[in-house]
């Protein structure tokens, strides 16, 4: 597989990982429960991705003995639809994260002064 890619796909676990994320020394990857998007016929052969490399070609490993190519040459769309999924995941992290950062006795306004507001959206 690639190096330094700034995602990582793996498929037989449902994983979509993004590695060095904001404010994070490791990678943070989520496990994507969506059975109708891991099943699409695009990805059957495919077990993992490596995205956003510092080299020039992005790497697709195939389950099977067809040779590694790249994201290009796999013709499998845009890569946004992986970025999505985990920003929506990733948003639903950090909104229970704010949900369940409470200081005893604390008013709403008080809370969002320590912490900003509640997160709305995420994009990578």
């Amino acid at each position: 597989m690639a190096t330094k890619s700034n995602w990582t796909v793996v498929f037989d676990d449902k994983v979509i990982l993004k590695n060095y994320a904001e404010g994070a020394s490791e990678g943070i990857g989520y496990v994507i429960d969506d059975d109708s998007f891991w099943s699409q016929s695009k990805f059957s052969n495919i077990w993992a991705i490596q995205y956003g490399t510092s080299n020039p070609s992005d790497t697709i490993e195939y389950r099977d003995t067809t040779p590694h190519s790249t994201w290009e040459d796999a013709n499998l769309g845009d890569f946004s639809d992986f970025i999505d999924k985990w920003d929506s995941h990733h948003l639903s992290v950090l909104q229970s994260n704010w949900d369940n950062n409470n200081v005893e006795d604390e008013t709403s306004e008080e809370k969002i002064s320590r912490l900003g507001a509640r997160p709305t959206s995420y994009s990578s």
